[in-house]
């Protein structure tokens, strides 16, 4: 259910804002990553350390619901947890080869398409 709602807002959000702003950059994508990291950011404290919520909604809200609106988010919590627990050097890690390997993949993924 929440994987439906991350879903749709996903798909709302990206048909407002590029009605608004275009697609000559991708400021919808941009903008669901930014919020989706906020929200990780917010629900993901509040519901550890603040509000009683039981484990089956907290991972549904914030896997299902904020997983389907943006995996960004949960890239951005895993790479906090790292630094927060003095990983330094391995949240460093996780972003540069995230980014690296995850752009290779797109690549190589439509390099061999067009084969």
């Amino acid at each position: 259910m929440f994987g439906i709602l991350g879903a749709w807002a996903r798909y709302g959000q990206t048909i407002l804002v590029q009605d608004i702003f275009g697609k000559s950059f991708p400021f919808a994508t941009l903008s669901i990553n930014v919020i989706g990291c906020f929200l990780m950011g917010l629900i993901f404290t509040l519901t550890l350390e603040r509000l009683n919520v039981s484990g089956s909604v907290r991972t549904g809200i914030l896997t299902g619901g904020l997983g389907a609106y943006t995996t960004f988010s949960t890239f951005s919590i895993e790479t906090y947890t790292l630094f927060q627990t003095g990983y330094l050097f391995k949240g460093i890690a996780y972003i540069f080869l995230s980014l690296a390997l995850c752009l290779l993949a797109v690549i190589l993924g439509v390099w061999l398409a067009q084969r």
